[in-house]
């Protein structure tokens, strides 16, 4: 039996829409790593873009355990010495509370120019509005799925 190696004829990409509000920001980020790489489906093949489209929703209302809203620090300029430390809690409340969640997904893909090609297929919003409606994305209840793999004690 040949293994099957997906071409671009074969990819079918649906749109999903998930609402961050309420969960943790790294269990949120493997979850949509997984879509945006294409793991989940049976098709999956390393060297292709096979995953899905990804809309997330409400980024400024994520969820972090511990102490890490107040105490990691993040940013850099990509200039030399151009390092400028923001908390995440700072960055939340700034312009663009949607970084934090697009740093995490991409921290989680593979380095390489395949995954700077699946990046282009995740959107991030900070509330609720999106203009991705005519692509009627199905809801992806992430809230679920965290409380089916966590365990309790």
């Amino acid at each position: 039996m040949k293994t099957f190696s997906a071409t671009p004829a074969d990819i079918d990409k649906k749109w999903i829409i998930v609402d961050a509000e309420g969960v943790v920001l790294g269990r949120l980020a493997s979850i949509i790593a997984m879509r945006l790489r294409g793991k989940h489906k049976p098709s999956f093949t390393p060297h292709m873009d096979c995953g899905d489209n990804v809309i997330v929703i409400n980024a400024e209302k994520i969820q972090m355990t511990g102490n890490k809203r107040d105490e990691k620090f993040y940013w850099h300029t990509g200039h030399p010495g151009g390092i400028k430390e923001r908390t995440k809690a700072q960055i939340l409340e700034g312009k663009h509370p949607e970084r934090i969640v697009t740093q995490a997904v991409k921290r989680m893909l593979p380095g390489n120019r395949l995954s700077r090609q699946i990046m282009t297929n995740l959107r991030v919003y900070a509330g609720t509005d999106h203009p991705h409606e005519a692509q009627s994305p199905e809801v992806l209840d992430v809230k679920a799925m965290n409380k089916k793999n966590t365990r309790s004690a």
